[in-house]
C-alpha cells in the first residue's frame, strides 16, 4: 500500500533523507523512530507530496506520487501533531466539512457515528472545536479517516503532548483500523507506544533507515537499548 524505494531528499548539499526502502502493507503498523532531524518527517512529507523526492519513487496503492499527486491523495488520511481544525465549528461540522472536500456526503446521524468510533463521546460532537483537548481533536482526525475510508493512514507525532490516558485511547483507535486493513506509517519519539501499536519499527539517524524489525521479535527493553545504541554519534 505505501512504498518507497531508493527515496531521497536533498536541501542543497544536505541530505535529509538517504536512499530509502520501505514497504508496508494492509493492516501493517509501521513506527518510525528517532531524534529530531533524522528524516522521519520528510518521509511522510515525501508521501504527502508535501515536498518533492531528488531521487527514488514513493507509490500508494501503487500510483506514483510525483506524478498522480491528486490520485494518491484519495487514498490517505493524515493526522499531524497538531491538527488544525476550524475552532469556531463543532466536531460534527469539522467533521462534514472535511468530507466535503474528500467529496462524501454523509447524512448527520451518520457524521455522528463516525465520531463515536472514534472514541469522541456524543456530548462533545456539538461543541466547538476550539474548547476540545488535543486528543479530542486528533479523535476527529481519526473520524475524518474513517468517513472518507482511508486505505492508509499517515501520522507525524501524533500522540505528542497527549496524557497517558488520552495516548492509550489514540493507540486503541490505531490497533481497531489496522484490523480493518489500513495501512499505518506513523512517526514517533513514543518506544513504549511503537512497540504496542506497531507491527514493525524502524530507527532512522541522520537521514538513513539504520534498523527495521517487527515488534513480535523484540522486548520494550531490547528495542529501548538498541535505539539508544543507535542514538550515539
Amino acid at each position: 500500500m505505501l512504498e518507497a524505494a531508493q527515496l531521497s531528499k536533498d536541501y542543497g548539499s544536505f541530505r535529509a533523507l538517504n536512499q530509502l526502502d520501505l514497504k508496508i502493507l494492509k493492516g501493517e503498523v509501521f513506527c518510525l523512530l528517532g531524534a529530531n532531524g533524522a528524516g522521519k518527517s520528510t518521509t511522510i512529507n515525501l508521501f504527502l507530496n508535501f515536498i518533492q523526492p531528488s531521487e527514488g519513487t514513493v507509490k500508494i496503492n501503487d500510483v506514483d506520487v510525483t506524478q498522480h499527486p491528486l490520485e494518491t491523495k484519495k487514498y490517505i488520511a493524515y493526522i499531524p501533531e497538531n491538527l488544525m481544525l476550524y475552532p469556531n465549528l463543532s466536531g460534527v461540522e469539522n467533521l462534514q466539512y472535511f468530507c466535503g472536500l474528500s467529496g462524501k456526503k454523509y447524512p448527520t446521524a451518520e457524521l455522528h457515528n463516525f465520531l463515536q468510533k472514534a472514541g469522541l463521546k456524543e456530548d462533545l460532537h456539538k461543541r466547538r472545536v476550539g474548547k476540545y483537548s488535543k486528543g479530542m481533536r486528533q479523535k476527529v482526525g481519526i473520524a475524518i479517516a474513517i468517513a472518507k475510508q482511508a486505505s492508509a493512514l499517515l501520522l507525524d507525532e501524533p500522540t505528542s503532548g497527549l496524557d497517558p490516558k488520552a495516548s492509550n485511547e489514540f493507540a486503541q483507535l490505531l490497533q481497531e483500523l489496522k484490523q480493518t486493513d489500513v495501512a499505518i506509517l506513523m512517526a514517533t519519539h513514543d518506544l513504549f507506544r511503537a512497540k504496542e501499536t506497531g507491527t514493525h519499527i524502524g530507527i532512522m539517524k541522520h537521514g538513513k533507515l539504520v534498523e527495521k524489525m517487527t515488534t513480535e521479535e523484540i522486548s520494550h527493553r531490547d528495542l529501548e537499548k538498541i535505539y539508544l545504541e543507535h542514538m550515539h554519534d
